[in-house]
């Protein structure tokens, strides 16, 4: 569940989403051309959960004259017989979406992952825009290629090993805890704080890593970075959003625990956006190729830039940021796909909302 998303009906009982209530079977005949051409004005939102997040899309689409169809990746298929291009996209018959935007996708089996992660990727072999993109997505929920990548580009990010040799693993954590460090062993794939633990040198002690045949099979680790802190000035994190490449909003996560996510109680405090931070989450989401991202950063004094990226979510939820950002995020990101991936024309376009 993303953050702040609920399940089940919107006000007044009714479901959030128009798929829910009135869902077209297979080989209903839709809006589109002939031989399974887009629809119209379909776009499809894929998310396990409608919600918060899901409304506020389908309002934004509405707004701009188009629909958004929730549907489940779980429920979509490769069927070649069934229609020319050789998928079935519940709600759009033998049509396909005129772009499809990923608010979420179910967890599963890796058979069950490869084949929801396929039909992104034919949606974009079909000319489908996706809105991110498999590619995208696969980058950012592999913790380990998220740090490759960001390292690659430049982007400063805390040191990481992401590795399966238990030795090995033991060895980086005793050195780094020799140096004073300690590290976070975090779930390979995880979101909204979970899992997460420190290991090696902790409060003047050491703690050990645990065995790696409880935690997957892996061990990724990353360099603790320490700032400052007290009861009466706790730590923080930012979140940056990032649409369409440019950094358009932030806020503070502001917690007494070291790890400060809003669905783990921390608080989101407006802050300014500043060149140097914007910079820097704008550099992350280009470094992994996304539409839409949340950057997550870390202030650092010891670096030049003033701050670390410690992740970057292609899926990020915006409701906690949407409490202390002056526009509305869900109209941004369907201004900038229907603007930069459809080359529609709209009103109020998010050069004209985004703070910077």
């Amino acid at each position: 569940m993303q953050d702040g998303e609920q399940r089940g009906p919107g006000p007044g009982g009714e479901p959030c989403c128009g798929s829910a209530a009135t869902p077209a079977q297979d080989g209903e005949r839709v809006e589109g051309g002939p031989g399974g051409a887009p629809s119209a004005a379909r776009v499809a939102i894929f998310t396990d959960e409608t919600g918060w997040h899901t409304r506020r899309v389908r309002q934004a689409l509405a707004r701009r004259g188009f629909e958004g169809r929730c549907v489940d990746l779980a429920d979509c298929r490769f069927d070649t017989a069934a229609s020319p291009h050789g998928l079935v996209i519940p709600g759009f018959g033998r049509s396909l979406p005129r772009a499809a935007l990923v608010r979420g996708i179910a967890g599963g089996s890796l058979e069950q992952i490869t084949k929801r992660l396929g039909i992104l990727h034919a949606l974009r072999e079909l000319g489908v825009p996706v809105y991110n993109d498999a590619r995208a997505i696969e980058r950012s929920v592999d913790k380990a290629m998220t740090s490759f990548l960001l390292h690659r580009a430049g982007v400063p990010t805390p040191p990481t090993w992401a590795l399966e040799d238990e030795a090995q693993a033991r060895r980086i954590l005793m050195r780094e805890a020799a140096a004073g460090h300690s590290l976070v062993l975090k779930p390979m794939f995880g979101s909204q704080g979970k899992g997460l633990q420190r290991v090696g040198a902790v409060d003047g002690g050491f703690v050990p890593l645990p065995p790696l045949s409880t935690v997957g099979g892996l061990a990724y680790l990353q360099r603790f970075v320490p700032q400052p802190e007290s009861p009466t000035a706790p730590g923080f994190d930012w979140r940056v959003l990032v649409v369409g490449g440019r950094a358009c909003a932030a806020m503070k996560r502001v917690s007494a625990h070291w790890i400060r996510n809003v669905a783990r109680g921390a608080r989101c405090v407006p802050c300014v956006l500043d060149p140097g931070l914007a910079a820097l989450a704008e550099a992350a989401a280009e470094a992994l190729g996304m539409d839409y991202a949340g950057v997550d950063l870390l202030p650092d004094c010891a670096n030049p830039y003033g701050a670390q990226v410690i992740e970057v979510n292609g899926v990020a939820a915006w409701r906690g940021l949407q409490r202390v950002t002056g526009f509305d995020i869900a109209q941004a990101l369907v201004d900038d796909l229907l603007a930069r991936r459809l080359g529609v024309a709209v009103d109020g376009a998010l050069a004209q909302v985004c703070h910077f």
